[in-house]
């Protein structure tokens, strides 16, 4: 039986190509939001779930944070993905004949340059996958779609030019979830772990619950604060930083943070996606 692996979006989006890429040889299931993908591993119809959390250019995703401790799920890995954005259209048409863009609007910021340098009018789609399907059954000469090249092989669209994003850095980083737990072994060098918390609501209580992380000596590589049901006063914060659970530093830097929050859920550890050390190799 083939392992399967969800996703939010139509077939041919990112996050399909994402899938791919981490896990070649699985099936991937096309999901209408974050939400039915979570249910699609909740209720055994997919083993993993793809999950976007941050871009290089856009930032953090929307709604994930909010979805992700109340998923019943459990981070088991990340995976990052470069952007590349092709310009697709049907057949007869040139980058000449067409005149309007459609994409999603994350994507249509992100290639700026060519939208101003050929002076096609954006038109805002719910995904790049969807423009793509839209685009295929429209057809026509002056009207292209912003989308993977996956995409384009997907819904029998020609590609007029790959890599039109305005900056080459453009990634996007990905959670994996699952529905139980795979912890790497204490001894596995780098590991990430990620966990959301809420201080209490007293003077310096962010910088007292954070304190242990810095005197453990552990590396925090994330963290980002939101609103809960919509409250100024309520805010939760999620966090990646370098280490187990298991290990002393990381585990006495959890049990800091313990006495000075109102809550602590751990999400996840993981091995940490090669990307990073690229990453930090290139900044130095």
């Amino acid at each position: 039986m083939s392992k399967i692996i969800a996703f939010q979006g139509l077939p041919g989006a990112y996050s399909d190509l994402a899938c791919r890429a981490a896990y070649p040889g699985w099936t991937t299931l096309p999901c209408p939001s974050f939400e039915a993908a979570m249910a699609a591993v909740r209720e055994h119809r997919a083993e993993l779930a793809m999950l976007p959390c941050e871009n290089s250019l856009a930032g953090r995703v929307p709604d994930i944070h909010r979805l992700l401790p109340e998923s019943g799920l459990h981070v088991v890995g990340e995976h990052y993905e470069r952007v590349e954005h092709c310009v697709l259209a049907p057949a007869g048409a040139t980058l000449e004949t067409i005149r309007r863009a459609h994409s999603h609007p994350v994507a249509l910021g992100q290639v700026l340059n060519l939208l101003r340098d050929r002076r096609w009018e954006a038109v805002i789609e719910a995904d790049t996958a969807g423009a793509a399907h839209l685009i295929a059954e429209r057809g026509g000469v002056e009207d292209a779609a912003i989308a993977s090249s996956l995409a384009g092989e997907i819904y029998g669209l020609q590609i007029l030019r790959r890599n039109v994003e305005d900056e080459a850095h453009n990634t996007t980083r990905f959670y994996v979830m699952s529905r139980e737990p795979i912890l790497p072994p204490v001894s596995a060098p780098d590991s990430v772990t990620t966990f959301v918390f809420r201080v209490r609501s007293v003077p310096a209580a962010l910088y007292k619950a954070l304190g242990g992380f810095a005197t453990n000596g552990v590396n925090m590589t994330k963290l980002e604060s939101y609103m809960l049901d919509g409250r100024f006063t309520a805010v939760q914060f999620l966090c990646d930083v370098d280490g187990h659970p298991d290990q002393p530093p990381l585990r006495r830097a959890l049990e800091e943070l313990r006495f000075f929050s109102r809550e602590v859920h751990v999400l996840g550890c993981y091995p940490a996606h090669p990307y990073r050390h690229e990453q930090a190799e290139a900044a130095e």
